[in-house]
């Protein structure tokens, strides 16, 4: 492994005058550059040979961890299963050579695809129509939170300027409702992790727009009061909108919909099989309840006299174009695949891998609320606490064993949160060697545990000081270089 072109940064194979390239002979004659676009010094870029450029960047590659090469266990959150199908029609040269500015004629394909996934959206959560325009969950978030801005704008009732969110919420419920000039109201939950509707009733008024709900919300758990919230929210003229991040363990079983959403959003990339680590890509679709279909951003597909056509007005513009094509087609591909049967059994296993997980553990882990999750539970650090060993090292520990760490120090109601979510698609041997790691890391930290803090021992990269690299990070080579001198 520790090689000279695996050690190394691509600067450090650098030789002067090696190249990695050779250009056709120039055809068009000679041309100045205006001197505004041209550097006032050559770009310092390293000069290597082509065999060395490609060993260097495959053994780099070799140190990505994904769904391909081992077990991701915060997996409807970044990670799941992506099948080569929904690559391959993603790649089909009829869909990725379009043109978003093709004449709706020439690209009737594509627009169908929209179209569809539009209707099998709506069917699936129980809304009445979706946009497929957002970029990412937090994309649809805004968009979500601006359709209800629109509709009470609509009625003249101005006032409502303020959103609830639950203190278990994602991050982005109270940043996104921020971005859309939202002022943000905490409802607490209750010891049992829920939302505390006695905490609720006060908080509502003809002031409030909206609460944003996660259901199961991120500690797994499902809201049971949702009617009971729903009718009070309704009651005080407020919407209720869903944030789809834990979708998984909804699907096939429940909708939205049904529960009183009237607003909500879909991460594509999530759900619906396009595993996103490293910040992309995303697809955020926005689905509304039967009423509220006028408040869709455009450009929006639809079908008239047999044809497809896209609408486009001015009114809550969100995206030059229809979407991630990218991930709608593969999101498409993924429910094509299942279909209607088959689709039902995402939520159930989802649920059956994240309980069997915690009813394995609970014994070695600390397991602050107990009774049924969903897709996700929560752990709060290791059951005996005289070790000293934190989420942190444990997490560290497991990437000795080839396994990518889950979510830790989320949510914030836990001082050692450690949120494991597997999954539907993970076998029971995948997930029997998962539990008997995490059982051997719980008793390494009661025989051995300096091995556990000083972990990980056997990745490329010994443990970072992560305080020094966000205070101090070297983004340059040269820097790399003056540090050295």
């Amino acid at each position: 492994m520790n090689n000279r072109l695996y050690g190394n940064l691509i600067f450090e194979l650098s030789h002067p005058g090696c190249k990695g390239y050779s250009l056709p002979r120039n055809r068009f004659g000679h041309h100045e550059l205006p001197a505004y676009l041209r550097r006032a010094h050559d770009a310092d870029l390293p000069e290597c040979d082509e065999l060395t450029v490609v060993r260097h960047y495959t053994n780099l590659s070799g140190n990505n961890f994904g769904v391909d090469n081992g077990f991701y266990p915060l997996g409807s959150c970044t990670m799941k299963y992506n099948p080569c199908i929904n690559e391959e029609t993603a790649n089909l040269p009829q869909f990725a050579n379009l043109h978003p500015l093709q004449p709706a004629d020439s690209c009737q394909g594509a627009l169908e695809v929209e179209y569809n996934l539009q209707h099998s959206l709506a069917e699936l959560t129980g809304m009445a129509d979706f946009t497929l325009n957002p970029f990412a969950g937090a994309h649809g978030e805004l968009t979500g939170l601006m359709i209800i801005r629109s509709y009470h704008q609509s009625r003249h009732d101005d006032k409502r300027v303020k959103v609830i969110v639950p203190d278990s919420a994602h991050g982005t419920n109270p940043a996104s409702a921020a971005v859309c000039g939202l002022e943000i109201v905490e409802v607490k939950s209750t010891a049992n992790g829920l939302v505390d509707v006695e905490d609720l009733k006060p908080l509502l008024g003809d002031d409030i727009a909206a609460i944003m709900m996660t259901n199961p919300n991120t500690l797994g758990l499902f809201e049971t009061e949702i009617p009971e919230i729903a009718k009070l929210v309704h009651a005080c003229g407020a919407l209720m909108y869903y944030d789809g991040a834990n979708l998984n363990p909804m699907l096939g079983a429940c909708r939205p919909g049904d529960m009183g959403f009237d607003v909500m959003h879909v991460n594509l990339h999530k759900t619906f099989s396009t595993p996103h680590g490293g910040g992309g890509p995303g697809s955020g679709p926005v689905g509304v309840r039967a009423g509220l279909e006028q408040f869709l951003p455009s450009p929006h597909v639809f079908k008239a006299d047999s044809k497809f056509a896209v609408s486009n007005s001015s009114f809550n513009h969100v995206g030059a174009f229809l979407g991630n094509f990218g991930v709608i087609l593969r999101a498409y591909t993924y429910i094509l695949s299942l279909g209607r049967e088959n689709i039902k059994m995402v939520g159930p296993l989802a649920t059956l891998n994240a309980n069997y997980i915690k009813e394995s553990l609970k014994d070695v882990y600390e397991l602050p609320i107990t009774g049924l999750c969903k897709h996700e539970f929560v752990f709060d650090g290791l059951k005996d606490k005289s070790t000293d060993v934190t989420t942190m090292d444990v997490a560290k520990r497991l990437l000795d064993y080839g396994y990518h760490a889950p979510t830790i120090y989320f949510p914030l109601l836990f001082h050692q949160a450690m949120m494991i979510e597997p999954t539907e698609n993970e076998s029971r041997q995948t997930i029997d060697g998962f539990i008997a790691v995490l059982r051997k890391i719980a008793q390494e930290a009661k025989d051995t545990p300096d091995v556990v803090k000083s972990a990980p021992h056997n990745t490329p990269i010994a443990r970072v000081d992560d305080v020094l690299a966000a205070k101090h990070p070297i983004l340059t080579y040269k820097q790399l270089v003056n540090d050295k001198d």
